[in-house]
């Protein structure tokens, strides 16, 4: 009888702690953002009627990707809702969505069909209001160019400040806010 306790008593401690390291391990908060920001946004798109048919949900998602770039795009790729895409697992993602099931629990479900799925995170946006650009990298400051669509603006730059005129001359265009700030720093 002792011993059917004591090995009760140290089956509970064991779930005790493994519930606490579950709880410590916090996960990061960028997991899975491409995913659940392309289904969120997928979501706000479908009508509520249409929710629930699980066909309806995969030919809407089909032609939802055909907008999508980037990384967006990737995960349609990945799901197979893409004409190319090397797997299909697109019912894997639209059964669960048709029962309702939250965005973030079905990229964690898919995730386990695909890690590639919650692996794939979008590059952090570069605050360009208090950001000093000299202590950007060259490829940082292209990439904001390229953001902007301007890949061709810095075509003869070869020096680093070069990148930073041509970013400082086209910010008023694409971020105004940021100029703005910018402009009433340096009045300081």
């Amino acid at each position: 009888m002792d011993r059917k306790i004591l090995l009760l008593g140290a089956a509970t401690l064991v779930l005790v702690l493994l519930q606490m390291i579950d709880t410590v391990t916090a996960k990061d908060p960028r997991d899975c953002e491409v995913c659940i920001s392309v289904l969120d946004r997928f979501l706000e798109t479908m009508p509520e009627d249409e929710r629930t048919d699980q066909k309806k949900l995969e030919k809407k998602f089909e032609k939802f990707c055909k907008g999508l770039k980037g990384k967006d795009h990737k995960i349609c790729v990945n799901l197979g809702a893409v004409e190319n895409s090397p797997t299909r697992i697109l019912d894997k993602m639209t059964q669960p969505l048709s029962w309702h099931m939250p965005t973030t629990k079905v990229c964690q479900k898919l995730k386990k069909a695909d890690a590639q799925i919650c692996d794939m995170r979008y590059d952090k946006q570069i605050d360009l209001a208090n950001t000093n650009l000299k202590k950007l990298r060259v490829s940082e400051l292209k990439k904001i160019l390229s953001n902007w669509g301007e890949d061709n603006a810095c075509k003869g730059c070869a020096e680093k400040a070069d990148f930073i005129k041509e970013i400082e001359k086209l910010m008023p265009k694409y971020d105004p806010a940021a100029h703005k700030k910018r402009s009433e720093k340096a009045e300081l």
